[in-house]
């Protein structure tokens, strides 16, 4: 009936206080300021049982946040590529439009020096 007691008792306490009891109760024991009859609330297996367990959730989830943090900056890094590379390919755009327009403007210079150049080659041969 002790037993139950201190078993329904046991399941109040959270998990990391459960530790801190035993190890406690344990000390106590050991200076011999108990009564032998109150060793031991928690057997040693459930000690060592909590302890991995304890380690092995908190791993994994250090684990789950630290893949979700890779992941946010990877989708982030990304993004910003595609932003870069969209950019770059409008500015690719406006500088080819310029050189078309640059190079029409150039033909058309051409085809003005040409016409000045004959006239003048007229002009030239009328005066000799």
């Amino acid at each position: 009936m002790k037993r139950s007691s201190q078993d329904s008792s046991s399941r109040n306490i959270p998990e990391d206080r459960k530790l801190y009891v035993v190890d406690s109760i344990n000390d106590l024991n050991k200076l011999n300021l108990c009564p032998a009859g109150s060793q031991q609330l928690f057997p040693l297996e459930e000690k060592l049982q909590d302890v991995s367990t304890d380690s092995g959730n908190g791993s994994h989830s250090l684990f789950l946040v630290g893949l979700i943090i890779v992941l946010i900056i990877s989708l982030a890094l990304v993004s910003f590529v595609i932003f870069l590379i969209v950019q770059t390919g409008n500015k690719m755009e406006d500088v080819s439009r310029r050189l078309a327009a640059e190079g029409r403007d150039i033909d058309d210079l051409k085809k003005i020096n040409s016409i000045i150049v004959k006239r003048l080659k007229q002009l030239d041969s009328e005066q000799n």
